[in-house]
């Protein structure tokens, strides 16, 4: 076998199929000059015919298509300079102008590729016969695509991709790549009418931006970006020659295998250097480069720089748990598409910028804070950890944390429990858990309805422990009754009750108190109260009223517990939580985004006397640890939260500007937190060292105003403003003996 391809003895069946492929060449010509266009490609086995009734019934030509891009996730700094979370994609790919590709790339595709490119009008004659020639008397097989045939396969193999079901994507893929005759006559029919309609330089640009350098980089930017640490732009002349190789057989010649025996370090990248010296002589016989030029840039080393490019939520860092929390929230937005699997494959493909409600000082507040009180493992305990920040008004979140590391890589988790996929801060449909008892915390509910319903903060209550409790009052459900089953919940500090008034049992969170005012109220309506501030369960389930669910025994997600604070704090209006500000398409243009839903969940008058109740935690209750160690001060509400035995503890808190959650739970399984300790000391108390560390950063950036308070006078409420008392599927009883206080 020579270097030309051709054998040394050919049979007679060879010639003769030789000379039909030659008859076949002439007749495609034939036709293609009575289109007025330039005769072109080898046709053997399709009759003449058959060829012009194929060729005739074609589209006339593609348009030239916005390409699949990734996309991008961003926090923003103080001064308004974006900074990059994350990036998301199925094809890496950076779609750029003109002026933003090196002269030097545009010459060495055209130069390798087809040098006839800006003189043929879409189909190259001269290469097409040349090949088919070669390949028509067994040579060795030869393309002959002109750059706009490529383009136009490339953007037949691209809209394969966007076919969500597999087997129809693999179908159409097969069917755009297939060598056979029909598919190279329709790139040409599609090619020629690319050219009719698109200028040259329109087109080698976009066939540019959308070739594959190798695996998932796509575009003569993101592989400047992979290969070299650089742009496309500023591509010297070895560099760029170098890439443009990599279009030849991308498997080849690609550069990301330093360890490769025949392309690797070691070698100086030999096949590439081959296929790249090529290029550049080529760019030299037509007069690209000057052979000053061409001598230097082949003497030149080939030297890569792989820049890994930051793909998935795991390249946030501290921050990966809210962007996993945004790619939730843009799989549930309709912008993207009909169901939840399309939107987030739109979004890896649209070339969009997201930019969040991320406050970066706090969110490092947190991360640090985090970082300093809670471990990611403890010996025996699946411990996690949360900080949720809200902005009180929007419903903007501000930060999210947690004390693991993300990944979504069932490998990578099985490696140690400091990795996990599962957002605590979240609902379970919005990649969180199953939630968390939010023990005391929830008490406020029970405060609110108390007040809406016409009763005082200094009224008192039989609040002595027992196990018949009686008759509680359900609207929904009717009386319920729970002597049968020996409820009898303790209080924290073993307190035995007696007369506590409603604002004695806030501040010391006593339970049995909490449980002799629900005895005075309807537990449908407490539990119509706690959803009027937005709280559900983060499973989905409808939230329990039972009179255990007053003292906290409903799972719920801390960034719910932040949105209800944030509601009280806003003088009872609660607006939902929203994390992205604006999203801009690959276009420039805006994209709608999801904004809050803002309601008044109480009265601000009844709002007024639970802030009341709620300073004097901080102040006077079993929040002053947290209190105390904020600074600067500003007004501030909080409650505490233990379930039983020390198993979860949680602070909640606001300020007129910023509510944020602190929490340490048991993810699965028990704990007892009194008789932990950390490095940074008891586990029980690491909420009041985080909490603290959050809520003082975001007091010395957002400030604080007076929060309106009313005292243990009445509060009179309209009846309109109670609500009508709805049916409820809960019908559970879930008499759990939660010790729910601190």
């Amino acid at each position: 076998m020579g270097t030309s391809g051709f054998t040394e003895h050919r049979t007679a069946v060879g010639v003769v199929g030789g000379l039909l492929g030659l008859v076949a060449v002439s007749v495609v010509a034939g036709l293609l000059v009575t289109a007025a266009v330039t005769p072109v490609v080898a046709l053997s086995g399709l009759g003449a015919a058959n060829t012009i009734t194929v060729f005739e019934n074609l589209p006339g030509y593609l348009d030239i298509e916005p390409l699949s891009q990734k996309s991008d996730i961003y926090a923003t700094q103080n001064d308004g300079t974006p900074v990059l979370l994350a990036s998301f994609y199925d094809q890496n790919r950076i779609e750029v102008g003109w002026d933003e590709i090196s002269p030097y790339a545009r010459d060495a595709v055209v130069a390798s590729e087809d040098p006839r490119f800006y003189e043929h009008g879409g189909v190259d004659a001269q290469g097409t016969l040349r090949a088919a020639v070669t390949t028509a008397v067994g040579g060795v097989t030869q393309g002959g695509s002109s750059i706009t045939q490529q383009y136009v396969k490339n953007v037949r193999v691209q809209k394969c991709e966007l076919e969500s079901d597999e087997r129809l994507r693999r179908q159409c893929y097969n069917a755009v790549t297939a060598t056979t005759p029909d598919r190279k006559i329709k790139e040409m029919r599609l090619a020629i009418g690319v050219e009719k309609k698109f200028p040259k330089n329109a087109i080698l640009r976009q066939y540019l931006n959308i070739t594959g350098f190798g695996g998932t980089v796509y575009g003569i930017e993101a592989a400047a970006n992979y290969y070299y640490g650089t742009t496309a732009a500023a591509l010297t002349l070895p560099q760029a020659a170098s890439l443009v190789a990599i279009l030849n057989n991308p498997a080849k010649f690609r550069l990301d295998n330093p360890g490769s025996a025949t392309n690797g370090e070691a070698g100086g990248y030999a096949v590439n250097k081959a296929r790249r010296d090529y290029i550049l002589r080529e760019m030299v016989r037509y007069e690209k480069i000057t052979a000053a030029e061409y001598r230097a840039a082949v003497d030149s080393p080939i030297q890569p720089a792989i820049q890994e490019p930051s793909t998935g939520c795991q390249t946030a860092g501290g921050s990966a748990y809210f962007c996993d929390y945004v790619t939730y929230l843009l799989r549930n937005d309709p912008v993207f598409g009909e169901d939840d699997q399309t939107r987030l494959q739109n979004f890896r493909r649209g070339g969009y910028d997201v930019y969040t409600s991320l406050d970066l000082d706090l969110q490092l507040a947190a991360e640090a804070t985090m970082a300093v009180n809670v471990p990611m493992e403890y010996p025996g305990w699946d411990v996690g950890s949360v900080i949720t920040s809200v902005q009180v008004g929007t419903g903007r979140v501000l930060a999210m944390t947690q004390n693991k590391r993300y990944s979504q890589d069932p490998t990578v988790q099985a490696t140690s429990a400091s990795y996990t996929g599962v957002n605590y801060n979240t609902d379970y449909a919005e990649g969180g858990s199953s939630g968390f008892q939010p023990g005391s915390t929830y008490k406020v509910f029970t405060l609110a309805e108390w007040l809406k319903t016409g009763h005082r903060l200094d009224e008192r209550v039989d609040s002595a422990r027992k196990a018949n409790w009686g008759t509680f009052n359900d609207s929904c459900r009717g009386p319920q009754n729970y002597d049968s089953q020996n409820w009898n919940p303790r209080n924290d500090a073993g307190e035995s009750g007696g007369n506590y008034s409603a604002l004695e049992s806030t501040l010391g969170s006593i339970n049995t108190g909490f449980i002799g005012m629900a005895k005075k109220l309807d537990l449908c309506g407490i539990r119509q109260t706690a959803e009027a501030f937005g709280v559900h369960r983060a499973d989905g389930d409808p939230l329990m009223q039972t009179a255990a669910a007053v003292i906290g025994t409903n799972e719920v997600a801390p960034l719910t517990m932040a949105v209800a604070f944030a509601g009280i704090a806003n003088r009872g209006v609660t607006c939902s939580p929203i994390a992205i500000d604006r999203i801009v398409a690959a276009d420039g243009d805006e994209v709608p985004v999801p904004t809050s839903n803002c309601v008044a969940s109480v009265n601000p008058t009844v709002a007024a006397g639970v802030v009341f109740a709620m300073r004097r935690v901080m102040t006077d209750g079993t929040a002053q640890q947290s209190w105390g160690a904020t600074a600067p001060r500003v007004p501030l509400i909080g409650k505490t939260g233990t379930t039983d035995g020390g198993k979860d503890t949680w602070m909640v808190g606001a300020s007129s500007e910023v509510a944020t959650v602190a929490a340490v739970v048991s993810v699965t399984g028990e704990a007892r937190q009194r008789s932990i300790s950390f490095a940074s000391g008891p586990a029980a108390t690491a909420r009041h060292r985080m909490w603290p560390a959050v809520m003082s950063v975001a007091n010395a950036k957002y400030g604080g105003d007076e929060l309106p308070e009313l005292g243990p006078a009445p509060v009179i409420v309209p009846a309109t403003d109670s609500g009508n008392r709805d049916d409820s599927t809960d019908n559970s009883t879930n008499n759990s003996t939660d010790d729910s206080d601190d």
